[in-house]
């Protein structure tokens, strides 16, 4: 059965195929579809997915993430690099599941960051809420804008470039040196 369903983003009504992306991916779903771990994974949950268009990736920031050791000792602050990088994993993930399973481990490369803005200081027990709208694509490339909130508050946010690759510059370079 292919049910149309209609799904309400920020700022208009889109159809959206729920057979092509679930609405929310936990953990597990997320290291199955983007290569990054511990300590370089930082998003936790996605929910509000809309399969080509947006989602939203969750941060639960605490006081254990490993950059509060040294940014900042007795002032910890989410380093603004981080929350960029965090935008590109959400962006990354909702590429992967609308390309779907196929897609999954595949690398998504930075290319440009734009109009980046940052709000106010993100600091342990602060839930992260990173909304991200796919712009536009062409083949492999995307580009996306993202805010970032906390409390319904924009602390971030910005636009940015991405590529995905089916392999890391390493692996092409090593699989073009290699006689068939």
């Amino acid at each position: 059965m292919n049910a149309e369903v209609k799904v309400r983003t920020p700022d208009k009504v889109v159809a959206a195929n729920p057979h092509r992306a679930r609405p929310t991916l936990d953990i597990g779903d997320i290291t199955h579809a983007i290569p990054h771990r511990y300590p370089m994974l930082l998003i936790d949950r996605m929910v509000d997915i809309v399969h080509d268009q947006s989602a939203t990736g969750i941060k639960n920031v605490t006081f254990n993430d490993n950059f509060f050791q040294g940014h900042f000792p007795g002032h910890p602050v989410m380093p603004g690099v981080l929350i960029i990088e965090a935008m590109a994993q959400t962006a990354a993930v909702l590429v992967v599941e609308s390309l779907g399973p196929e897609a999954a481990g595949r690398v998504v490369y930075f290319m440009s960051i734009e109009h980046a803005k940052f709000r106010r200081p993100v600091v342990p027990g602060d839930q992260l809420r990173i909304h991200v709208v796919k712009e536009r694509s062409r083949g492999s490339v995307y580009k996306f804008s993202a805010i970032a909130r906390v409390d319904g508050v924009s602390v971030a946010e910005a636009t940015y470039a991405a590529m995905i690759m089916d392999t890391t510059p390493a692996e092409q370079a090593a699989a073009a040196s290699t006689p068939a």
